[in-house]
């Protein structure tokens, strides 16, 4: 995706309230050619937020939002020795949230977790 050549990069205002996950974008996007960051309240031609969570399915699986953020690294193939240097907790911790994020979505592994997710609009791949 590449603006016109007379016209200037295409301008992305990031509305995420999740710390760790909008550092992440900040650092996936800021080398894109043909994109730029905006600044804060600076006019953007798009602008990138997080879904509303689905009051049933939250309530359903009572994911915690350490939980969800477990889930994401998951979906990106994160190791428990990853998940828990992205969130500066244990191993140990790590592997706690991983089994507790199988049992809630009944999951017989990891990619199986993070099909159910997908499947349910816990996540969006």
């Amino acid at each position: 995706m590449s603006p016109a050549p007379d016209q200037g990069p295409i301008v992305v205002a990031l509305e995420i309230g999740e710390p760790v996950l909008a550092d992440r974008l900040v650092a996936l996007l800021a080398d894109l050619p043909g994109l730029r960051l905006a600044a804060p309240g600076e006019p953007a031609d798009a602008v990138l937020t997080l879904p509303e969570p689905s009051p049933s399915l939250d309530g359903e699986a009572g994911f915690t939002p350490r939980e969800l953020e477990v889930l994401t690294l998951l979906a990106e193939g994160a190791s428990n020795k990853s998940i828990a240097q992205c969130l500066g907790i244990s191993v140990h911790t790590a592997k706690f949230h991983v089994g507790s994020l199988l049992d809630k979505l009944d999951a017989t592994g990891r990619t199986d977790a993070v099909a159910h997710a997908a499947r349910l609009g816990v996540i969006h791949l």
